[in-house]
């Protein structure tokens, strides 16, 4: 599968601006990882970091489910990948973690991210609170996903010209 970027039309409104930067640094993360072996997608490249791709798109799929079924919409959501014991257990992988499981429970958070942000107006107030304890607009919870995904985006550019060389914005 080949990962098409959209860049958002640039005389786009606030909303569909919005979440098209959000989909293009999703895509974009996507991308980093096309293409790489699970063991690859498992591999922290840059000691002492247990940082990798697969556990960026972990940690990801969770983010998404905090601020869009917990915070966003109010659900009660668990988390995926990490617990009390252990709060960087999206980032800890055992050596069984496939990519498929990985990209199709990120891709499947992304699909209720959605589905939730579309009952809102962007000034609309969350449901839930954040751990703490603030509520927030859905333009800034969008405004921090773009946050979220570009800085994590830097972390996969060098993470993947570590494993193999390949560069590329």
């Amino acid at each position: 599968m080949t990962i098409q970027r959209h860049v958002p039309a640039t005389d786009a409104a606030d909303r569909a601006m919005l979440e098209g930067w959000l989909d293009y640094h999703r895509q974009t993360l996507a991308q980093k990882c096309e293409g790489l072996t699970d063991e690859q997608l498992r591999t922290a490249s840059v000691p002492p970091s247990d940082l990798s791709l697969m556990g960026l798109v972990r940690h990801m799929a969770d983010v998404e489910r905090g601020w869009y079924r917990r915070v966003l919409a109010g659900e009660d959501a668990e988390p995926l990948h990490y617990d009390e014991a252990d709060p960087d257990g999206d980032f800890h992988l055992t050596g069984t973690e496939t990519w498929q499981e990985a990209y199709t429970t990120w891709q499947a958070e992304m699909d209720v991210a959605r589905r939730n942000a579309a009952g809102f107006g962007l000034d609309d107030l969350a449901r839930g609170r954040h751990r703490s304890g603030e509520r927030f607009t859905l333009r800034w919870i969008h405004t921090h996903m773009i946050e979220e995904y570009a800085r994590h985006n830097g972390h996969a550019d060098l993470l993947r010209e570590r494993l193999d060389g390949a560069t590329g914005d």
